[in-house]
């Protein structure tokens, strides 16, 4: 077993107890150990005399103890211990808290770095539980780490010592090749993992860093390009296009140009002799379903199976119905649910099973052992983001090499869609179907509320529908409005002469098919909901969407939600309501007010919040990234991206020994997130 593998309560200085709470910081390995970067950094290399120092700072001292270190128990579970400093320039009293171990350690007379915040009490300077130096120490800055409780900062520095030790005895190499260091003027690993941890100066710190940011954007790259090139597998499915051109002389709408230009890649990438994997990114409305419709199409006429997975059942149910109306009696489309009854999925199984199913839309429930496609040859996930890496090989694996279409309303910044989506090839659908309008957006406070209530009223007397989505399901105790609480005081109050409707995830499936039904039908006027109507709800005569507390709502989620009006041909608006006095959320609401186009929008998000709602291994099966900022590091993005095809180019598979220790880290990195496709 090589070193980095070894188990963490091995290391010295652990054992079995404490290795429990290193595995709660997600340290497993002597590897997760040296990989476990500090957050911040305490600086004891620049000392401020006591007599120059301001309430308030943070600060390093360099004094001597001026007298012995008193105290003790107090009460059970508490302890207090006192000193004074000197510094020659003034005296600093000092407060230890529950650290007998730290209070036993100062000497009178000795001469110590005290670092942590000082304040001023009756005339006299405080500092109370400092971190303590030896002045000789050769660690000028320290590295302050994510904790848990249980474990010290001291701790977990003195474990990720060892683990360097060890690391730097019996591990020498580096997985970035010597040549893509010496261009990119990348430093050598150990001398990164040395100063990420215990920098000398704050330059090495700084070389180490870029080092390591690099190197993390490099290994995920690698990883992608290995997931791409694995998915471009042979496949034995031949795809008649031509029949495609009957489908759409069935359409009783114009495609737009990237429509057609995004069913072409499809039929090209059906004539390659790989199996297709290409993503088809829209805004919302932009019309990607007929796409996939058109894929679908060519796959049942050539004599194989389509099938669609969705993520809720509302809009699986949405995609069946759309798709046995573009199709007609030509095709026999299934709907598998886990709303369905028992009898229903029985014989929707038979009929995939036997290829009596050609198209077969579903939802998760698609992916159960029991069921089994007769001839699978096309796999589409609607709402990609929804859905992990795993979900989406886990479907493909009930055919022989199936070709793979997803999709995706939400708009993803080109930089962050080179890592979500770096082992696809891409279809944008950046215009929209003729007819579709502009929707005229507000950003209002909530003393708009009579108002808003008067236009939504006259918007309903004139025939038509509107929402109300509010962030929470039931009452809390937060100011955010329920959906449930909300719903009932409109119906009896300002909407007590309309029909008003509560939908929300925590309600049967059954009960929100039913509602979705009387909406679509116009037996429900008003509809209060949550996010649950974030997709796959189509409802051309709803004109308005009311956002309650939108400040508690990312951009791309308002866009969504947006998407849900403005599905006809009538004028369409959108009011979000908002009583945050935030710079940063007056920003995120008028920018939404700005533009309708989900791209700039998504710009905005990632300049506004942060990656974190577009990049997280719970939404798309990803590794969350460690130490690279995707918003200061799009430049190493890129270079990473480069030097990772440079590689895989030379070898393709990482197969040569002087890959093996970044296969390993390609591997590692991957390995709960569907390591299997890269060995």
């Amino acid at each position: 077993m090589r070193t980095r593998d070894m188990d963490v309560q091995y290391i010295k200085g652990v054992g079995e107890k404490r290795a429990v709470l290193l595995r709660k910081l997600g340290i497993n390995s002597v590897w997760d150990a040296v990989h476990y970067y500090p957050r911040a950094y305490l600086d004891f290399s620049v000392c401020t005399p006591i007599a120059s120092l301001q309430p308030g700072d943070t600060a390093c001292v360099r004094g001597v103890v001026g007298c012995p270190v008193s105290g003790g128990m107090i009460r059970q579970g508490m302890s207090i211990y006192k000193t004074v400093v000197t510094d020659g320039s003034d005296v600093m009293h000092l407060t230890i808290f529950n650290n007998k171990f730290l209070a036993q350690r100062l000497r009178e007379g000795e001469t110590y770095l005290f670092y942590g915040k000082v304040t001023r009490q009756y005339g006299a300077w405080e500092m109370t539980n400092p971190l303590v130096e030896d002045p000789d120490g050769n660690v000028p800055f320290h590295p302050v780490y994510p904790l848990t409780a249980g474990l010290s900062a001291r701790q977990l520095s003195q474990i990720i010592h060892q683990a360097l030790l060890l690391w730097s005895r019996d591990e020498t190499g580096d997985l970035i090749p010597a040549d893509i260091r010496r261009q990119y003027q990348l430093s050598h690993a150990l001398f990164a993992l040395k100063n990420i941890h215990e920098p000398a100066t704050m330059h090495d710190m700084e070389v180490a860093r870029r080092r390591l940011i690099f190197e993390e954007l490099f290994v995920l790259q690698c990883g992608m390009a290995l997931l791409r090139r694995h998915n471009r597998t042979k496949t034995r499915i031949r795809v008649q296009t031509g029949s495609v051109r009957d489908f759409l002389t069935r359409l009783p709408f114009e495609l737009t140009g990237a429509q057609k230009r995004a069913i072409d890649d499809c039929l090209r990438d059906f004539q390659t002799g790989d199996s297709m994997n290409r993503l088809v990114q829209g805004d919302v409305g932009s019309g990607k379903t007929v796409v996939a419709a058109a894929a679908l199409w060519a796959m049942a006429k050539s004599g194989y199976q389509g099938a669609m997975m969705a993520p809720t059942e509302i809009l699986a149910k949405q995609h069946a119905q759309t798709l046995q109306t573009l199709f007609g009696d030509a095709l026999q489309v299934t709907l598998l649910t886990g709303g369905l009854t028992a009898k229903q999925k029985r014989i929707a199984k038979q009929h995939i099973a036997d290829g009596t199913a050609q198209i077969v839309v579903g939802t998760h429930a698609l992916l159960t052992e029991d069921v089994q496609f007769h001839a699978l040859g096309l796999v589409v996930t609607d709402e990609q983001h929804r859905f992990g890496v795993r979900q989406r090989s886990t479907l493909g694996e009930k055919g022989d090499t199936p070709h793979v279409l997803v999709m995706s309303a939400t708009p993803i910044p080109r930089t962050l869609s080179l890592i979500i989506y770096g082992d696809l090839d891409v279809s944008v659908i950046d215009e929209l179907p003729k007819g579709r309008q502009k929707i005229s957006t507000y950003a209002v406070d909530s003393s708009f509320h009579p108002r808003v209530y008067a236009f939504v009223r006259k918007l309903l007397d004139a025939g038509r529908q509107a929402y109300i989505v509010c962030p929470a399901v039931e009452e809390t105790e937060t100011d955010l409005l329920s959906a449930v609480s909300y719903a009932k005081e409109l119906s009896e109050r300002e909407f007590s002469a309309y029909r008003v409707g509560l939908l929300h995830g925590k309600m049967k499936p059954k009960e929100k098919q039913q509602v979705m039904a009387d909406f679509a039908a116009g037996e429900i006027q008003l509809l209060v909901a949550t996010t649950v109507i974030e997709v796959g709800i189509d409802v051309p005569n709803a004109v308005l969407m009311v956002v309650e507390n939108a400040e508690r709502f990312g951009l791309s989620q308002l866009h969504q939600l947006r998407g849900r009006v403005g599905r006809g041909s009538e004028k369409s608006y959108c009011i979000l309501i908002s009583d945050a006095q935030g710079e940063t959320a007056a920003q995120r609401l008028e920018a939404l007010c700005k533009t309708n186009d989900g791209f700039q929008i998504a710009d905005a998000d990632l300049r506004l919040r942060g990656p974190g709602d577009f990049f997280g291994a719970r939404q798309h099966g990803l590794p969350q990234l460690q130490i690279a900022d995707l918003l200061q590091d799009m430049e190493t993005l890129q270079q990473a991206r480069a030097a990772s095809q440079q590689v895989i180019a030379d070898d393709p598979r990482l197969q040569k020994e002087i890959h093996k220790d970044l296969k390993d880290a390609v591997v590692r990195l991957f390995q709960k997130n569907g390591a299997a496709a890269l060995n």
